[in-house]
């Protein structure tokens, strides 16, 4: 008789779920590099303003990472993640009534505060559903959300900034109107997560216990040692793996914000053509989602996995602003390069689990995650300040593309964690 095998099943019912939410996540913290030449003219900005506002998201984004790994971990992941998705979506459509420098930082500041406990209490979430074996895939299945949501965000985009209701311009649209899903969301959650395995009546009892002991075999007992934040910040592995998610957040979520900015000047096409434009890229970096997820779980490999993703994206990055360098390759080096930068994702986020101790694992990715994402701060703020002192786009984009070196060698440094010893009964 073969076993209840119920992991299809929950990557059906989990999976879509986090998702959906993962899309309407990241296009309300990216929807910024949509709206940014046409309200860079609006209201006067300058390049080190939008790039301090762009990256100020992350200054906030810091401040609620541990408590949302252990509020998923000790409390309920349903009604954390109703909480904040109600929170980030009232603070994006806030993002639509700026008028001055102070007010679009402190929106973006509010935006990353009210995001900031969601990625690492997925990461947990995903901990207690999948066993680690299947975690890559699933991971993968999450992150695929980011790559999808820029699919969607630049034409979507593209059309709301034709709208001119109530005598508003299109920029201020797509705040507003990309801040209400997160709204009604946020409130479905309540009916449509499920906590635990044991809470799923979804699955029959045979499956939860099937699951059960899956998930039990695959822990790592530790003698009583209690579960430290302080730990992380002297465990080697959580300083290296904080690392090179920092340096190559720099660059990620550059190009997030950067990528209409680029391909404009890289061609004569109007804000709306490029706007539209960026999705070829991201379908390139879709592709690499799924490649690595599925490529890292076959083989059991983490670590080379995700170095080789984050030297690749450095190298293509660079290519991208060769001088001379027609339209078409131009393009084609993006697309490219987004393959790679969302490729290492998936193993990376296995890493933790296997390289840290046990009872520190859910504090720590929240502390890994926190710091790790102030490279998202540092990324546009480096662009901006670099070409507001006359300096190229291409040379700020050298920059960032040596930001995923630094990481690749962070990955390579990190080792395996000993084993726990034996405790004698």
């Amino acid at each position: 008789m073969s076993s209840p095998n119920p992991i299809p099943k929950i990557r059906r019912r989990i999976l879509s779920l986090l998702f959906l939410m993962y899309v309407v996540n990241y296009l309300d913290r990216a929807n910024v590099g949509f709206a940014k030449i046409p309200m860079m003219a609006d209201l006067g900005f300058s390049e080190p303003v939008f790039g301090f506002g762009a990256g100020v998201f992350f200054v906030g984004y810091l401040l609620l990472q541990v408590p949302g790994a252990l509020a998923v971990e000790r409390w309920s992941a349903r009604k954390w993640m109703a909480a904040i998705l109600v929170a980030w979506g009232l603070c994006t459509i806030l993002l639509g009534f700026i008028r001055t420098p102070v007010e679009f930082y402190l929106a973006r500041l509010l935006l990353g505060a009210a995001q900031a406990g969601f990625y690492p209490g997925v990461i947990v979430y995903l901990s207690h559903w999948f066993p680690e074996r299947e975690r890559a895939r699933a991971t993968s299945g999450f992150v695929l959300a980011i790559p999808v949501c820029m699919v969607i965000g630049g034409p979507l985009s593209a059309l709301m900034l034709r709208i001119d209701w109530l005598g508003m311009p299109g920029w201020r649209w797509i705040y507003i109107l990309q801040g209400l899903p997160a709204v009604a969301l946020g409130l479905a959650t309540l009916r449509l997560m499920t906590d635990r395995p044991r809470d799923a009546h979804w699955l029959t009892g045979e499956e939860r216990d099937w699951l059960a002991a899956q998930l039990r075999s695959a822990a790592q007992p530790h003698p009583s040692a209690a579960p430290s934040l302080w730990r992380a910040f002297r465990d080697r592995n959580a300083l290296l793996l904080a690392l090179a998610l920092s340096a190559a957040n720099v660059g990620n979520y550059a190009i997030v914000v950067y990528m209409p900015t680029l391909l404009k000047q890289a061609s004569t096409l109007s804000v709306e053509a490029v706007t539209a434009l960026t999705a070829l890229p991201f379908c390139a970096g879709m592709a690499g989602v799924v490649l690595a997820g599925r490529s890292s779980d076959h083989s059991g490999e983490r670590r080379l996995h995700t170095a080789i993703a984050l030297f690749a994206a450095g190298l293509l990055f660079a290519a991208s602003v060769i001088p001379g360098l027609p339209f078409a390759g131009t393009l084609l080096a993006l697309c490219l390069m987004a393959s790679c930068a969302y490729a290492w994702p998936p193993p990376y986020w296995v890493l933790p689990g296997m390289v840290l101790p046990p009872e520190i694992a859910a504090a720590s990715i929240g502390f890994i995650n926190a710091l790790g994402n102030l490279g998202g701060f540092f990324g546009p703020t480096i662009v901006g300040a670099v070409v507001g002192r006359g300096y190229s786009m291409g040379v700020a984009v050298l920059v960032l593309a040596a930001s995923y070196f630094v990481a690749a060698l962070a990955v390579l440094a990190v080792r395996k964690r000993a084993p726990a010893p034996q405790v004698n009964r």
